[in-house]
């Protein structure tokens, strides 16, 4: 698996709206700011994440982007499949591989099956709500008062 900028900003964009969840719009200019994002790079992102049906976006004066479901629903490895692809670490290792004559004798294939697994089993076990829970209890043990 390779994430590239464009999956990281992703990661990131999403992870944003997810701690902005129920509250407010975030808008463009807000989202490149925290996440330290070209604006014309994260146009394109989002455009992305609207045609994945992850964040949502309203026009006008208080317009801005949200997530179109819970943060609950949304898990690290589904953000990460759609814009970077395949999280195997081989073609041969993906459902209905057919490319490979020596798929069935291959002493590899059984190594890259279990980095497949191990990897999706974290990926996937991991949502937005649980991301945005973690920056929220980090921020709150840095309130100091005298």
């Amino acid at each position: 698996m390779r994430i590239t900028y464009k999956g990281d900003y992703a990661l990131k964009t999403i992870l944003e709206l997810a701690f902005h969840y129920g509250r407010d719009l975030v808008t463009i200019h807000d989202l490149a700011k925290r996440s330290d994002i070209p604006i014309k790079f994260l146009e394109q992102i989002l455009l992305d994440l609207k045609r994945g049906n992850f964040v949502e976006s309203r026009r006008g004066k208080v317009g801005g982007y949200l997530l179109s479901r819970h943060p609950s629903h949304i898990k690290v490895g589904d953000v990460i499949r759609f814009i970077d692809g395949p999280i195997e670490p081989i073609a041969c290792v993906e459902k209905g591989y057919s490319g490979c004559k020596d798929i069935y004798k291959c002493i590899f294939s059984k190594i890259w099956q279990e980095v497949a697994k191990a990897t999706s089993n974290i990926v996937d076990n991991v949502t937005f709500e649980d991301l945005a829970s973690k920056i929220k209890l980090a921020n709150e043990g840095f309130i100091y008062s005298i």
